[in-house]
This record gives C-alpha cells, sequence and structure tokens, in this order.
C-alpha cells in the first residue's frame, strides 16, 4: 500500500480547520467538545455593562448656598466688556468707535444679597450699570454655589457635597438688537466635611460597586483576548487558505473570499471590550471622588452597552429564519453608501443655500447646524407647516424663492431620493431571498467547503451535547452541503 503524500495530509487538515472555523458555536461543542467561551461572556456583559450604565446617577441637590471664602472671593461677580470710547449719532449717520475693548468688573458678597441691600452700592458702582449698548459686547455674571447630594442617602452611602462654578453670559457682539444668553456650569465633587444623619443606618458600600466594576473590567479583558486570538487565527487561517489555492490551483483567491475570514463582529466586540474598560475605570474614579464629569463616561458606557446589543445579533445569524436583517444589511450596504455619497452633495447644497438666502429671515435657518437639522425634519414630514408659516414676508423676492426652495426640496427628497433609497434596500432583500430559496452564489472557497462537508467530529461525543445545542441541530445537517457564510 503505498504512503499518501504529505500535501494530501495538509489539504485534509486545512479543510478541516475551514469546516471547523466557520461553524456555529454549537457544531463546535459537538466536533470538538469546545466551550462556547465568548458567547458566555458576551451574555454575561450585556447584563453587567446594562447594570453598571444604570447606575450612573443624576445628581439631585438638596440645600444649596453661597461659597463663603474670603480668601477667593464669594457672591456674585458681574463683568462688562466693551469698547474703550465711541460716540453714536444715527439721526446724523455719525460714528465714532474705539475698537479696543475694556473690562469692568464688580462684586456683590453674599450678605448684601441675602439682605438686599443694593443701597450700601457707592456712586462710582452705581454708574457701573448705566449701559451704552452700542459700546457692549457682552455681560458676564459669574457665582460659586455649594450643593448637598441627598439621594446617596437612598443607596445607604454618605452624602456628597458638591461645588458649582456658573457663569451667565449676556452675548451682544453682533450687536443685532438681540441679546443672546448662555449659562454654564462646571460641578467639583467632594466628599462633606461635618455630616450627621440620625434614624438611619448609613453606610459606605462604595466598595462593593468598584468590586463590581473591576469584575466588568476582568469580563472585558477576557473578552477583548479571546476576540483577538479569534481574529489572529483566523488571518493565519486565511494565509493557509490562500498560499494552498495558490500552490494547487495556480491562482489568486478573490478579495470576497480573503474578506470571509475577517469577522466584524469580532472587531464591533473589541471595541466595545476597549470602552466599556475605559468607562468602567473612568466610572470608579468618579465614585472615588476623583472626577466629576459624567460625559465621557456616560458616552463610553453608553456606547459599550449598544455594541453588545448589537453584537449578539451574530449568534442569532447562525439561524437561516433570523439572519435575513443581518445578510439584507451586509448586501445592500455599499450601495447605500454610494447612494448616500450623491445624494449627500444634494443635501449639502440645499443646506449652503438656505443658510445664505433664508438666514435673515427665517430662525430656522439662522446657521448651518440648525439649517441641516431643519431639513431632515422636512425630510421624515416633519414641523412642514411651521417652517413654511415662520418666513417673513418683508421681501416678495426672498418670498417666492423660500417657496421654490422648499417645495423643490421636499418634492426631491421625499418622492424621489427615498423611494430610491428604499427600493435599494428591498432589491437586496428580494436577492438574499432568492439566494435562501436557489443558493448561493458559488466561489472558491465555497466549493472547498463543500468537498469537506462529510469529514465528521467526535461521534462518541453527541450523547453529551447540551440541551441548546441540540435544538436546530437536525436542520443543520441537512444544510451543511449549502454553507452560508455570515460574517
Amino acid at each position: 500500500m503505498m504512503a499518501r503524500p504529505d500535501s494530501d495530509f495538509r489539504e485534509e487538515a486545512l479543510k478541516e480547520d475551514l469546516k471547523f472555523y466557520f461553524m456555529n458555536p454549537c457544531e463546535k461543542y459537538r466536533a470538538r467538545r469546545q466551550i462556547p467561551w465568548k458567547l458566555g461572556l458576551q451574555i454575561l456583559k450585556i447584563v453587567m455593562v446594562t447594570t453598571q450604565y444604570h447606575q450612573l446617577k443624576k445628581v439631585s441637590l438638596g440645600t444649596l448656598g453661597y461659597e463663603h471664602d474670603e480668601d477667593d472671593g464669594s457672591g456674585l461677580k458681574i463683568c462688562k466688556q466693551q469698547y474703550k470710547k465711541g460716540t453714536m449719532l444715527p439721526s446724523n449717520d455719525t460714528l465714532n468707535i474705539d475698537v479696543a475693548t475694556e473690562t469692568d468688573c464688580i462684586r456683590l458678597e453674599p450678605q448684601a444679597l441675602a439682605n438686599k441691600k443694593f443701597n450700601d452700592l457707592d456712586v462710582k458702582n452705581s454708574s457701573f450699570f448705566n449701559l451704552e449698548f452700542y459700546r457692549l459686547i457682552q455681560v458676564e455674571l459669574s457665582f460659586k454655589l455649594k450643593g448637598i447630594d441627598l439621594q446617596t442617602i437612598h443607596a445607604r452611602e454618605l452624602p456628597d457635597c458638591y461645588a458649582f462654578q456658573n457663569t451667565i453670559t449676556f452675548n451682544n457682539k453682533a450687536h443685532s438688537g438681540k441679546v443672546k444668553i448662555y449659562f454654564d456650569s462646571d460641578a467639583d465633587i467632594q466628599e462633606c466635611k461635618d455630616w450627621y444623619i440620625s434614624g438611619s443606618i448609613v453606610q459606605k458600600n462604595t466598595q462593593y460597586i468598584l468590586v463590581f466594576d473591576g469584575f466588568v473590567i476582568v469580563s472585558c479583558f477576557a473578552s477583548l483576548i479571546l476576540c483577538t486570538r479569534s481574529i489572529i487565527l483566523a488571518l493565519k487561517l486565511q494565509k493557509r487558505f490562500v498560499n494552498f489555492f495558490l500552490e494547487k490551483y495556480q491562482r489568486h483567491v478573490c478579495h470576497a473570499d480573503r474578506l470571509e475570514f475577517i469577522n466584524g463582529w469580532y472587531v464591533l466586540v473589541i471595541i466595545s471590550d476597549m470602552m466599556t474598560i475605559i468607562g468602567s475605570i473612568l466610572k470608579m474614579e468618579i465614585k472615588a471622588k476623583n472626577l466629576t464629569s459624567y460625559d465621557v463616561c456616560s458616552i463610553l458606557l453608553g456606547t459599550s452597552t449598544l455594541f453588545v446589543w448589537v453584537g449578539v445579533i451574530r449568534y442569532l445569524g447562525y439561524f437561516q429564519t433570523y439572519n435575513v436583517l443581518i445578510l439584507t444589511m451586509q448586501a445592500s450596504l455599499p450601495k447605500v453608501l454610494r447612494f448616500c455619497c450623491c445624494a449627500g452633495m444634494i443635501y449639502l447644497g440645499y443646506t449652503f443655500c438656505g443658510w445664505i438666502v433664508l438666514g435673515p429671515y427665517h430662525e430656522k435657518f439662522e446657521d448651518l447646524n440648525t439649517v441641516a437639522e431643519c431639513l431632515f425634519s422636512l425630510v421624515n414630514g416633519d414641523d412642514m407647516f411651521a417652517t413654511f408659516a415662520q418666513i417673513q414676508q418683508k421681501s416678495t423676492l426672498v418670498w417666492l424663492f423660500s417657496r421654490l426652495y422648499l417645495y423643490s426640496f421636499i418634492s426631491l427628497f421625499i418622492y424621489m431620493i427615498l423611494s430610491l433609497f428604499i427600493a435599494l434596500i428591498t432589491d437586496s432583500y428580494d436577492t438574499i431571498k432568492k439566494y435562501q430559496q436557489n443558493g448561493l452564489p458559488v466561489t472558491d472557497l465555497h466549493e472547498f467547503l463543500k468537498e469537506c462537508s462529510s469529514i465528521e467530529y467526535g461521534k462518541e461525543l453527541q450523547a453529551s451535547v447540551p440541551f441548546i445545542c441540540c435544538c436546530g441541530s437536525h436542520r443543520r445537517r441537512q444544510s451543511d452541503d449549502s454553507l452560508i457564510l455570515i460574517n
């Protein structure tokens, strides 16, 4: 009996590894008794990350008061910025302005504010409030407040004290007759110095939350390692397949077959894990009173929660009755992106046109961001009548242009562009349905996998397969000859 060449053994090993790579977790368990650790970690992460984000509380303050600090100053600080000198006579069209600016400030003590003793101000401070609006640039009111967070008491934690630096700005830079008002507040968290709570046993349970956050970090780090390892092994398997195909058939593997080895779901999980780890560290720092900004932490944890839930769709995609949405999105994405690039050019043109022409006559067209939001609302059929009705009729030419502008935009985007957009997705859906009925287009990788469909793994292990991996196994065996690759 002649010995089989080494190339045959390498080919069989490659076929076995390829078929195992494209199995779902339950089939991998039946084949090699490989426990689906990544699936278990994703389910565990759904519970933990969602619970962790729920722990980010909103600040509920009880008592507020002005800060009393003799060194740093306290109370209300009022500053006005204006041009140094200037005279203006609109009746004679005369204007004389020194463009150099000056800033004057006064401070009102908390006692004066509490007792309303504004009559104590001297004549110099009283003249401060005589505002010349043609010279005025802006007025800024700044003050510090302190408050106590009483919400933590219900969670059996010690109360936290907050210091707020508040700023109210009256902006008159445009000199348009409208003074815009802005409010900004920066918070600084710190432990309260003196506290006493009677009638309740309050204990510090921060350490339990920190332990939970640490467990979340460890779980995400394990998931990160497993997914990174899977991507590395997939790239190595891709290299083996490409080299074998080139050596045996003297031709290169197509780009589509190469992409089958790149699992985009693993990339999504890796990004989610990194965001969860960083967000959990920030959350621990917030709990330890070292950080006060919830914004970055909430964005990271909220986005990672979204990615974790979306990542579970990957496991539903292994079942043919659930993977229609995934395959439709995958098939329509390139065409939709190209279509959006073309439609985006038209959208940007309408955005700039509306901002330039209708900006002085309509509050929804005052800046580019507002114009883009207004047009997007019109595309979705929202707020149409108000957009038409609020255009000022001071100029007949502009009013007629606004009607032509709005009617053409609504007709073009709702009746044509949106219809074509939906048609692209519907066409991809019909294509996927035909593929499921008649089979996918056969590529080199599909043909190669069909040759290894007869390979059997570990028949002696079938008796110990868990119940969750037995669901749908009969349907899987019937469809092994027409494998649908979902990556």
